[in-house]
């Protein structure tokens, strides 16, 4: 009867430390994938600036005989649910 007390007591200590270093590597996942998803919104700020400065200065550094008309601009929204098949 012990011995069956024994098993179950080492089979429950295993399980339960696997448990926990599982959940010390999800933790550890969990704090990665917040860093980098903070770093992608700071990314996207940044480039988002860029984008808002960059009409300005093309136009000012590009001489007039260059720059795009109105029509010869075309910009169009690819919506990425199209680019995941």
């Amino acid at each position: 009867m012990t011995i069956l007390l024994w098993v179950i007591v080492s089979a429950s200590l295993m399980v339960a430390l696997v448990a926990w270093s599982q959940a010390r590597r999800t933790a550890s996942r969990l704090a990665q994938l917040s860093e980098m998803y903070w770093e992608l919104r700071y990314q996207h700020g940044e480039l988002r600036a860029q984008l808002q400065r960059a009409p300005a200065s093309a136009e000012t550094s590009m001489p007039a005989s260059e720059t795009p008309t109105a029509g010869s601009v075309r910009e169009s929204f690819v919506p990425l649910s199209t680019l995941k098949r």
